[in-house]
C-alpha cells in the first residue's frame, strides 16, 4: 500500500503533532500538518501491519480552526507542528493530549490535570537554536520526513538577536562541521557552538563579536573566539552555562517553573532534598537556601563544573558527578523531597528501584515527554505514592512538545488540605 494515494477524514491530534485518521481497513494512519475534521488526500509513505503514516497532498475540506502559518517553511520543516492553529487552540490541544497519555499509559482515568501555564510570548522565545549543515555548508533543519535537510531562510522561534546573526554566517563548504548551534544569554552575548567528528578544530574566523567553540564528541572543547561560557540571570541570580551544558531554552518560562516548585513543594528548614539530573543547578540554587541539605547528581562534567560555580556560596550541598543509575542505589540516607528532571527517555529501572531506598515524602518530577512521564508515574504510584497534581507549562509554542511538573506524595502522608 506504500505510495498509494487515498482520501481520509482526520479525527484528532495525537502526541507528536500528527493527526489521526483511519484507513478503509480500520488501521490508524498518522498525517502531519492537518487538523481534526479535515478531509485530506494523502500518500501512504510507511505501511505497517497495525498502522500507517502518510503525507498530505491536498486538503479537500478545511477545518474552521485552520489559520495561515507565519513561516514559509511550515508544512515541510520538522521543527514546528502547530503553526496552523491559533495559540489558544494549541494550548487546548496539548492539554487534551497530556490527559490522553495519562489515561492510556498511566491508566489514570481522571488525572489531577491543572490548567496549562501559557507562554508569555508564543514567538521568538528560544535562547538556543541548532542548525544542521548541508553539503555546501548551508544552514538548515531536518525535514519533517526525517530523511533530508531543509535549507531555511527564516525561523520565528529564536530570539531576535539570534535571528539577526545566523543569516550573516557563511561557512566554507569544506569545513568538517556537522551542526552549528547559536546560544544567547541574558546580556545578549552570543555563542556559536560548532560540532564535528574530527577531534581537531577546523580553521575558523568571524568578524562578528561573538564567542565560538568547537565541540567534538570524544575530545576536549576548543575555544575559537571569546569565552567558553555564557551567563544567564534567573530571578536575580547569575548562572554560568558552558557550551556543553544543557540549559532551558525558554528562560521566561523556566522562572515560572521555579516559582511553581517553590510554592507547591514543602521545602522545610530541616528537610534533606535530593535532586537527580541537576544540570547546572537551575533549580538547586533556589531550593538549597530553604533546606537543611541538598544532594545533587549529574553525569555531565561540563554541567557539574557550572553547578560548582553557580552554587559555590552554599555549604549544605553535595554533588555527585556520575550517572544517576550508579549513585542512587548506593545511597543509604532517606530524603524528604526528591526533585528530578530526567532526559526525554525518562527513568531507568535502577532509578525506579532506588526510590525504595530514598523514600522521599514528596516527589517533583519535571518532564519534557508526556509518554515516558505517564509510564514512569504509573510505576511510581505502584510504590506507594499518590498523584497530587499534573501541571503543564508551554515552553515550546508552535511545537508539539509539552513540559510538565508532576507532584506526588507518599500515600501514608497526611494531606493538610
Amino acid at each position: 500500500m506504500s505510495n498509494e494515494t487515498i482520501t481520509i477524514q482526520c479525527e484528532k491530534l495525537v502526541y507528536g503533532g500528527d493527526c489521526l485518521g483511519r484507513l478503509p481497513d480500520g488501521r490508524a494512519v498518522f498525517v502531519p500538518f492537518v487538523l481534526p475534521g479535515e478531509l485530506v488526500e494523502v500518500e501512504i509513505v510507511e505501511d505497517k501491519p497495525r498502522y500507517a503514516r502518510a503525507w498530505p497532498l491536498r486538503i479537500i475540506e478545511t477545518s474552521p480552526n485552520r489559520i495561515s502559518p507565519r513561516c514559509v517553511h511550515f508544512g515541510e520543516c520538522g521543527g514546528c507542528q502547530y503553526q496552523h492553529l491559533n495559540y489558544a487552540k494549541q494550548i487546548e490541544t496539548k492539554h487534551a493530549i497530556l490527559k490522553d497519555q495519562f489515561q492510556r499509559i498511566a491508566k489514570i482515568d481522571d488525572p489531577p490535570l491543572q490548567s496549562m501555564v501559557p507562554a508569555s510570548d508564543p514567538w521568538n522565545y528560544r535562547n538556543y537554536v541548532q542548525f544542521h549543515l548541508g553539503k555546501n555548508a548551508e544552514l538548515g533543519y531536518i525535514h519533517a520526513d526525517g530523511e533530508h535537510l531543509l535549507p531555511i531562510q527564516e525561523c520565528h522561534l529564536p530570539q531576535a538577536p539570534i535571528n539577526a546573526i545566523w543569516p550573516q554566517i557563511t561557512l566554507d563548504p569544506d569545513i568538517d562541521v556537522n551542526r552549528l548551534g547559536i546560544r544567547m544569554d541574558t546580556f545578549e552575548d552570543l555563542m556559536l557552538i560548532l560540532e564535528g567528528d574530527d577531534p581537531t578544530a577546523p580553521s575558523f574566523s568571524i568578524d562578528i563579536p561573538v564567542s565560538a567553540v568547537y565541540t567534538p564528541p570524544d575530545a576536549h572543547l576548543t575555544v575559537l573566539a571569546g569565552d567558553d561560557h555564557l551567563v544567564y540571570t534567573i530571578k536575580g541570580r547569575n548562572f554560568q552555562v558552558s557550551a556543553r551544558s544543557f540549559f532551558q531554552v525558554n528562560t521566561v518560562m523556566a522562572e515560572k517553573m521555579i516559582d511553581f516548585l517553590l510554592e507547591k513543594v514543602d521545602f522545610q528548614p530541616d528537610a534533606n532534598v535530593i535532586e537527580l539530573y541537576s544540570g547546572v543547578g537551575l533549580f538547586s540554587a533556589f531550593i538549597v537556601p530553604l533546606v537543611k541539605t541538598l544532594t545533587a547528581i549529574e553525569i555531565s562534567g561540563s554541567a557539574c563544573h557550572d553547578f560548582a560555580v553557580n552554587l559555590d556560596e552554599f555549604e549544605n550541598v553535595s554533588l555527585y558527578e556520575a550517572p544517576v543509575e550508579d549513585v542512587t542505589p548506593q545511597l543509604s540516607q532517606e530524603f524528604d523531597v526528591l526533585v528530578m528532571d530526567p532526559p526525554r527517555s525518562g527513568l531507568t529501572p535502577p532509578v525506579h528501584d532506588a526510590l525504595a531506598q530514598i523514600k522521599p515524602k514528596q516527589i517533583a518530577y519535571i518532564s519534557c515527554d508526556p509518554a515516558t512521564l505517564a509510564r514512569d508515574i504509573k510505576k511510581i504510584c505502584k510504590k506507594g505514592y499518590k498523584l497530587i497534581s499534573v501541571t503543564p507549562f508551554d515552553l515550546f509554542p508552535q511545537t508539539a512538545h509539552v513540559e510538565t511538573i508532576v507532584l506526588l506524595e507518599q500515600n501514608n502522608r497526611e494531606n493538610p488540605d
